[in-house]
């Protein structure tokens, strides 16, 4: 099952998708599906983020080639974790595909996307283990985790280098089947492939980390776990590009760059 999440006159949306109509949905479709009668057109649609987290996770250096780039294009020192590190991001950041990715007007620093695999936490979950951890789980979308690398050098807690509004977009679509471990996520810009790479190659699965995570704090469905991504983000954005992340079982998170 493939489904979305749209803007409404009357508000936000859940659709089911089949072909390129959309069934209305009363809700997430987490733990049950109920269907409005009403019908849209997929491409007539404003798409939203697919949700809007409680609790908005990322995996911290999840792929080796990725740390040794950052080390030597950026000249950090950073290291292959030994445990699995998790990260936090703010709501506010979301924007769904279509929207503009808005720079900051003092912006000086390199603006660098980071195509990665988005997973939706759809029941409450507390002490998971690696056999019924993927069992939370509601579905995958695509995340483009941007970043303002000047920021990112004076702020100790990223606040502005990962949490500018519309700095983090998701979306287009959730896909309720797919295999996390064996996806190959793409970015384009302006058309011409930028970076690809395969999840197989996560330093720390995805049940490794629902496992450590409902160790210690609770997931709640709609809470979402970016997975990370894997070698270089350049070239760095400017306005007027238009970034896409892609995956042949997801689809193509589009967004413009502007200015503000």
């Amino acid at each position: 099952m493939k489904w979305c999440r749209f803007e409404l006159p009357t508000g936000p949306s859940h659709g089911s998708i089949v072909g390129n109509d959309v069934l209305e949905l009363s809700g997430p479709p987490f733990e049950q599906v109920n269907y409005t009668g009403r019908t849209f057109r997929f491409d007539e649609l404003t798409l939203l983020p697919p949700v809007m987290p409680q609790n908005f996770y990322a995996a911290g250096r999840n792929f080796t080639d990725h740390i040794d780039w950052a080390n030597h294009y950026h000249g950090m020192t950073l290291k292959v974790p030994q445990q699995a590190d998790i990260g936090y991001r703010s709501p506010n950041a979301l924007v769904g595909s279509g929207g503009n990715i808005v720079i900051p007007k003092n912006s000086t620093g390199s603006i660098e996307f980071e195509g990665e695999l988005v997973a939706i936490v759809g029941r409450k979950a507390k002490g998971l283990t690696p056999e019924n951890a993927l069992d939370c789980i509601a579905g995958y979308t695509l995340g483009n985790d941007l970043s303002e690398r000047d920021y990112q050098k004076s702020d100790s807690t990223l606040w502005r280098a990962k949490n500018i509004d519309t700095f983090k977009p998701m979306g287009p679509v959730v896909n309720t089947t797919l295999d996390p471990t064996q996806q190959v996520i793409s970015v384009r810009v302006n058309g011409q492939q930028a970076s690809s790479y395969s999840t197989s190659k996560m330093i720390f699965s995805l049940e490794h980390f629902l496992v450590r995570m409902t160790e210690f704090v609770t997931l709640h469905p709609g809470d979402v776990i970016w997975l990370g991504c894997d070698g270089p983000t350049l070239p760095a954005l400017k306005p007027g590009d238009l970034v896409e992340v892609v995956n042949d079982n997801i689809g193509v998170l589009s967004n413009r760059v502007v200015k503000a």
